[in-house]
């Protein structure tokens, strides 16, 4: 049986097929330059993690996204992907621009279809839920260009690493290892932390009720105080390397920016990783979300607000877990019956805290192999 239909029922593919003849063309072309978030979701739309979107969304996507949750024909979508412009200037409708990088690297070329003025207010409070520029999706869209271009994009191959973090990422090539082991069915993990213990209690319960398990972090921009990539993913292959059937685990890389937009983003990336083949996906308390700005189980709820099949994949849900002394194990609030002197937890800051003063967390909490990982990039900083 193949892996899940992409959203939209096709794979979107945007890569250029004459990349000599697109450099050629954008010698004579304005340039619009990228800021390093809209470059990752740039190479998502090239490869079709984005489907059913094959460029930068138009005004009446961007505003039906933000209102409805939905595109302008009823497609499920909760995160405009937008490219910022400071002004128009040489930009027009019905013409093409070359999209560099901020190093002026030539990524590719946009047939513009629309220029129109960023609705910020509209966005902050239907994505974020917020218009506090405290939040980094709010500062960030606050920094972006207030004009934004719609359109197709052709995007240059070498655009396009053959990996991301050492790691296979795009969403043919995983389909392709989801169908060549035969699962039927495939359960998501998105994450980007270290995977601790109480994620592995979520993923191990979860790979019981399927075939095989993804686990998706993103590598893309992140804030500045997240664990880098390449440390993280250490983490994630010796984690897989020493306590899960490989044969039952892929690892592969997600290349998008976090938006930390709690539960429209859940959706969001629900929607990514229905393209890159998983039937069920994650969802664990306070999906994508930062500071105080989202309930610990909105994400989760926002599911409940889409038809049954509307989003073509299956979320699970899961309660937050904790070591619990009583019962020797993971559990959460479902399956113990002991109160919190019982449970053994910790939070990110105060992980970050232990291991930046060079003290090993509990084991119950971290894999001391996955300690040692950590402690040693604290040591660097």
């Amino acid at each position: 049986m193949p892996a899940n239909t992409p959203v939209g029922g096709t794979l979107i593919n945007r890569v250029a097929n004459n990349p000599a003849k697109l450099r050629a063309e954008a010698e004579r072309l304005p340039a619009i330059t990228l800021p390093a978030a809209e470059v990752w979701d740039l190479k998502l739309l090239a490869i079709g993690g984005y489907s059913p979107l094959n460029g930068f969304v138009n005004e009446h996507d961007y505003a039906s996204i933000i209102a409805r949750g939905a595109l302008t024909d009823g497609t499920p979508w909760t995160v405009p992907i937008t490219l910022g412009v400071p002004g128009a200037g040489k930009l027009a409708a019905g013409s093409r621009a070359a999209l560099k990088d901020e190093q002026g690297n030539l990524l590719g070329a946009i047939t513009i279809q629309q220029l129109y003025p960023r609705r910020f207010e509209d966005e902050a409070k239907g994505v974020f839920k917020t218009l506090d520029e405290a939040h980094p999706g709010v500062a960030r869209i606050r920094a972006a260009g207030q004009t934004l271009v719609a359109g197709e994009v052709d995007v240059l191959p070498d655009t396009l690493p053959a990996a991301e973090q050492g790691l296979i990422y795009k969403p043919a090539e995983v389909r392709a290892e989801i169908d060549k082991r035969g699962w039927k069915s495939v359960v998501a993990f998105q994450t980007r932390n270290p995977i601790h213990r109480a994620h592995e209690y979520l993923l191990r319960t979860a790979l019981e009720t399927a075939d095989g398990l993804l686990i998706h972090p993103l590598v893309g921009e992140t804030k500045s105080d997240d664990i880098p990539a390449d440390v993280r993913t250490a983490c994630y292959r010796t984690l897989i390397d020493k306590y899960f059937p490989k044969e039952r685990v892929i690892l592969a890389a997600l290349p998008a920016p976090m938006r930390y937009a709690g539960p429209k983003e859940a959706i969001h990336h629900a929607l990514v990783r229905r393209n890159y083949g998983a039937t069920h996906f994650i969802v664990g308390r306070d999906h994508a979300g930062v500071g105080n700005y989202y309930g610990t189980y909105d994400a989760q709820q926002i599911f409940e607000t889409y038809a049954p099949g509307a989003l073509g994949i299956v979320n699970l849900n899961f309660e937050h877990s904790f070591w619990c002394n009583g019962v020797g194990g993971y559990a959460t609030s479902k399956t113990s019956p002991f109160g919190k002197e019982q449970q053994l937890t910790i939070s990110g800051t105060k992980l970050r805290e232990l291991l930046a003063k060079g003290e090993y967390p509990p084991a119950e909490i971290v894999r001391p192999e996955l300690a040692e990982i950590l402690m040693a990039y604290y040591k660097t900083l």
